[in-house]
């Protein structure tokens, strides 16, 4: 099983990083002023970044937030959810903190999530000291190995839920069958959540990209889940046009990455994410064609010229929206 990490994780955090920071890093959650917007840079992010090694990272975020001490304006927080040991993480960290302060001129944070699934690997600075001169650099970390099942199935936090679904995804790389069994105990576990419907069904994507399972299993599970929803009354949890887009456009995306690292050249690469992308494009298009009818040629003009990024924010409004004008409002 070809296990992504890199994609539910990046949409977790984004979603609900306020979430992220109070599971994590607590200390950091209690001293930003939520009460003012934050906003990523990841544009930013990726200008600072430019030169650097790309290691085994899953998830990597630079965020603008208030804090509430006296006299500070904005500061910064630099996010890296790191996926396997790698000895140039410390100086990573390091080189991103000092650029992202050199560029703006403003206090850096930096957080680092370790993912791995070694116990003692534990880096959380970086320095020197050289003729009488000498550098420190601490950084925050969290190690996802530290969290017991029984500490996160007991948790109302949405990265508990991330957190068991990302352990449970690595045990169980090459046993499929546990694996099928652990996604669903977790979707069981996530549905019986005192959560809004929007939660739930944004945290369900997180777990059923992360845990893939074979085709014939996957059926399996979505037999089960459609048979649990009909059961609670969770019609809308059943809706399995929205979870097919969702493969549909997964599938396009993976086509789209596998092409371009075939080329090796950029123009390989970009030609294999414009591929992916007609075929993610042709999947919606197919759907909402489905369920609304002919499409005008308008909408049709409009999926041909869409990103990947807007026909995945209209197959999050897909299952929710009763016209087809309410999908693109």
């Amino acid at each position: 099983m070809a296990d992504d990490y890199d994609t539910p994780w990046k949409d977790a955090l984004t979603r609900y990083f306020p979430d992220f920071l109070h599971f994590y890093f607590p200390a950091a959650h209690a001293a930003i002023d939520w009460s003012r917007p934050h906003a990523f840079l990841d544009v930013e992010l990726a200008a600072l970044a430019h030169d650097s090694a790309l290691g085994c990272r899953i998830a990597d975020k630079l965020v603008q937030v208030h804090t509430l001490a006296a006299g500070e304006q904005w500061v910064l927080v630099h996010i890296e959810v790191q996926a396997q040991r790698d000895p140039a993480l410390a100086e990573r960290i390091f080189t991103y903190n000092y650029r992202t302060f050199d560029r703006y001129r403003r206090p850096v944070a930096s957080l680092v999530v370790l993912a791995d699934s070694m116990s003692r690997w534990r880096p959380d600075q970086f320095g020197y000291a050289l003729l009488g001169s000498a550098m420190r650099f601490d950084f925050a970390v969290a190690k996802l190995l530290d969290y017991t099942e029984d500490e996160l199935v007991g948790s109302n936090n949405p990265f508990a839920i991330v957190t068991l679904a990302h352990q449970q995804t690595a045990r169980t790389r090459h046993a499929a069958e546990a694996r099928a069994a652990a996604k669903w105990r977790l979707t069981k576990l996530l549905f019986k959540q005192n959560w809004n419907r929007e939660r739930i069904h944004d945290l369900f994507l997180v777990v059923d990209w992360l845990m893939a399972l074979p085709p014939a299993m996957e059926k399996l599970f979505w037999d089960r889940v459609g048979a649990y929803a009909k059961e609670k009354n969770m019609a809308w949890i059943s809706n399995g046009e929205r979870f097919g887009m969702e493969a549909g456009l997964k599938e396009g995306l993976k086509i789209g990455r596998e092409q371009g690292r075939k080329e090796g050249r950029e123009e390989g690469r970009e030609e294999g994410r414009e591929e992916g992308r007609r075929q993610a494009a042709s999947l919606v298009a197919a759907l909402l064609q489905g369920r609304f009818g002919p499409l005008p040629v308008t909408t049709q003009e409009r999926l041909r010229n869409a990103s990947v990024e807007q026909l995945s924010a209209w197959a999050e409004k897909f299952v929710y929206s009763q016209t087809l004008e309410d999908v693109f409002r």
